[in-house]
């Protein structure tokens, strides 16, 4: 048997911890270019729901060039450390929920990567509700047929399949969407502009009589994306990389224009609508504003280009992730396609209508714990491994990573405390959580686990054996618990396909 068909034989194992789709990827399967992925996360920005965030601003009394301002710091900020965590993704191709088996136990990974999956699943719901609304829109102009709910149920539906056809299924999607999406929010500037014109409002001087603090805004933004800057990996991991570069910068370059300029950017815009909508009409949602004024094959195009926009954040942002979890939670009876149709059921039931309505006590509990995620994710991958991961024994019920029971003890217990505190103090969260679980981790593995479970990677002496990408190799599955470093020619990971992911 050639090295290519052992590799395709052994990837369609399943037990208890392996599934082809939650693999590392190799070098050769990694397809999604710069410009490719900053298309995505245009995308993943341009949600509905980011136009609240700018009216809460406006509302709390922060004048627009100061909100505008605050968000794209907050998202500059968030996608600073998206980067520090997306290097899982690009040197080692690992999804988020099976490197948590690394800091919290290869049982132990199922509590924080399920929170991070039924919020995923949650925030797909909120989409999924918001497109319906603009779907009703645009069957109530042609049909004349109103009824939002089967909307909801036939736009799941169609997003769930699209996702289940893949990464590149996906990155096609985002490539089409992001640029109407830009093209269509600047003609809502003008045209919300044109609507506070005509009541005499200057939309640059206005001020409310709120006593919002540029801090709670700044932090309610970065709770915002607290979900994607934890399992970023899940995404970076298809990511083109330069193979046998060690340097992190070049290694990464790829991520760069999308974490540090399409996200802050796209994101400030976004909720600069949403606040010029505010200010305008009184109304935090400008596609409600603009429909009441608009008619017509415009209206139409309007709402389909909303359509467009929360389709193309849920593919990335919300069902690969959640769908991740839910394989990693039980890779024997669960596949991708699975995964994602239960990630679009849970979405579906979870009354997102609700959720949208306490939309920043949403944001600020869920963001305090997986702050304390994130703090974790960075003590355990740069401070504590130094990058090297023991990628066989991620895989391995009895191997490193067991510690007690399959519980690592320090990291469960540093995101119970972190969070639960960043939660107590929810306004302030992520400035809480993430530094406090760094500390909280780092001290417990030192005084509790370390010497009764030694870590390979830190035992070597931080050896390059533990590294993938910086030597131009990838971890590849020869079936039966184990794993070889490759170069992509020894693998012929060009030649092999994935069918799920």
């Amino acid at each position: 048997m050639t090295t290519t068909e052992t590799i395709r034989s052994a990837e369609k194992e399943r037990d208890a911890l392996v599934e082809e789709s939650i693999l590392p990827t190799l070098l050769g399967q990694r397809l999604i270019g710069m410009l490719g992925y900053a298309w995505i996360w245009v995308g993943i920005a341009v949600i509905i729901a980011t136009y609240s965030l700018g009216a809460a601003g406006i509302g709390g009394g922060i004048p627009l060039a100061s909100v505008i301002l605050t968000i794209a710091l907050a998202n500059l900020a968030i996608g600073a450390f998206m980067v520090l965590t997306a290097d899982i993704g690009t040197e080692h191709g690992l999804s988020f929920a099976v490197y948590l088996r690394a800091p919290f136990g290869v049982y132990g990974t199922h509590l924080p990567a399920m929170s991070r999956g039924l919020v995923a699943a949650m925030w797909f719901g909120i989409q999924t509700y918001l497109g319906a609304l603009a779907l009703n829109g645009i069957g109530q102009y042609f049909l004349g047929f109103d009824n939002w709910f089967v909307w909801y149920v036939a736009f799941a539906i169609v997003q769930v399949v699209n996702t289940a056809s893949g990464i590149k299924s996906v990155e096609r999607l985002a490539s089409l969407a992001a640029p109407a999406i830009i093209a269509i929010s600047v003609w809502m500037y003008f045209t919300l502009e044109g609507v506070a014109r005509t009541k005499g409002v200057n939309i640059w001087t206005y001020q409310a009589t709120g006593e919002m603090s540029l801090l709670v805004l700044f932090i309610a933004n970065m709770g915002f994306w607290s979900t994607l800057a934890i399992d970023i990996p899940n995404l970076t991991r298809f990511l083109k990389v330069p193979s046998g570069e060690r340097k992190f910068f070049k290694r990464n370059r790829n991520i760069f224009l999308a974490q540090l300029i399409a996200l802050p950017v796209t994101q400030a815009l976004i909720a600069g609508l949403g606040a010029v909508s505010f200010i305008a009409a009184g109304n935090w949602n400008p596609v409600e504003v603009i429909q009441g004024q608009g008619q017509g094959l415009s209206l139409v195009l309007l709402l389909a280009l909303v359509v467009l926009a929360q389709w193309s954040t849920n593919n990335s942002a919300n069902l690969i992730p959640s769908a991740l979890t839910f394989v990693n939670l039980a890779p024997r009876i669960i596949n991708y396609r699975i995964a994602v149709v239960l990630a679009g059921i849970v979405g579906t039931l979870c009354f997102p209508w609700e959720i949208l309505n306490n939309l920043f006590v949403f944001l600020g509990y869920y963001g305090a714990f997986l702050s304390a995620i994130g703090g974790i994710m960075v003590a355990d991958y740069y401070i504590l491994r130094r990058r090297r991961i023991n990628v066989p024994d991620l895989y391995k019920l009895d191997g490193q990573f067991r510690y007690a029971g399959g519980f690592n003890p320090a990291g469960l217990f540093a995101w119970f405390v972190a969070g639960g505190i960043a939660a107590w103090y929810s306004q302030y969260a992520f400035l809480i959580g993430f530094p406090l679980g760094i500390v909280l981790y780092l001290l417990l593995m030192h005084a509790l686990v370390l010497r009764s479970n030694p870590q390979q990677e830190i035992e070597s002496g931080y050896s390059d054996d533990f590294l993938a990408t910086s030597l131009g190799k990838s971890w590849v599955y020869l079936g039966h618990g184990q794993f070889e470093r490759m170069t992509e020619a020894e693998a012929h990971g060009s030649e092999i396909g994935r069918e799920d992911l």
